[in-house]
């Protein structure tokens, strides 16, 4: 599969299901204390490191930027989807939403206060991430965040049918931690926690939390 494969199936598969997922996702970090608490991990940090913009890329409808919003973060949203970013803007008028790819992520060097990406790094292929890593690296400040929150495991999985029954086209990576937390030190940052979702679920999911140097 090529780069624009992916990525078309990717944006085309959330526009399709935007309307369903934003109802799938809405009230989960409302709900769920160990969603919360990761953000007000994040949220502080961001702070401690002198705030600032902070990029939510691949922010879907917006949950996790309106949320980090209520937390004082100054965010704001990038999803490859359109229709997404329409519904983000659409839910969240007061915050700021574009279309993009975190293939081509180009915020100034030096000019964000932290970057977070949850369960989006998911659809990229492993030749893809380091680069993608490497501009979040370029655009975060001395001792700014990064948060990543993915899916564990070893395998590749075609998704052909995601929210409300819609069908989709994409492909789902479940990473060890430990290579993702690899690639996140081979582009600059520090480790500072890893943590572990459901590990005994059917779908466990892992938290990495780091620091561009200071």
């Amino acid at each position: 599969m090529g780069m624009d494969d992916w990525l078309t199936d990717t944006r085309d598969s959330y526009d399709t299901v935007a309307e369903s997922y934003a109802a799938y996702v809405r009230d989960a970090v409302p709900e769920r204390p160990c969603l919360r608490l990761p953000l007000e991990l994040f949220a502080e940090s961001v702070r401690a490191a002198g705030g600032g913009p902070v990029a939510d890329v691949g922010c879907g409808s917006g949950h996790v930027t309106a949320h980090l919003d209520r937390l004082g973060v100054a965010a704001y949203g990038i999803d490859l989807s359109p229709a997404m970013i329409d519904l983000a803007r659409r839910e969240h008028p007061g915050l700021r939403f574009e279309v993009g790819s975190m293939t081509e992520f180009d915020a100034e060097s030096g000019s964000l206060g932290g970057v977070i990406a949850w369960q989006s790094l998911i659809h990229l292929p492993d030749d893809e991430v380091p680069g993608v890593l490497a501009r979040f690296h370029r655009a975060l400040r001395p001792g700014a965040p990064l948060h990543l929150l993915f899916h564990v495991g070893g395998d590749v999985r075609l998704k052909t049918q995601g929210y409300g029954g819609h069908p989709m086209k994409v492909r789902v990576h479940r990473r060890d931690p430990g290579q993702v937390a690899g690639w996140v030190r081979a582009a600059g940052f520090e480790i500072e926690a890893q943590l572990l979702l459901e590990p005994d679920g059917e779908r466990p999911q892992a938290f990495v939390f780091a620091r561009s140097p200071g």
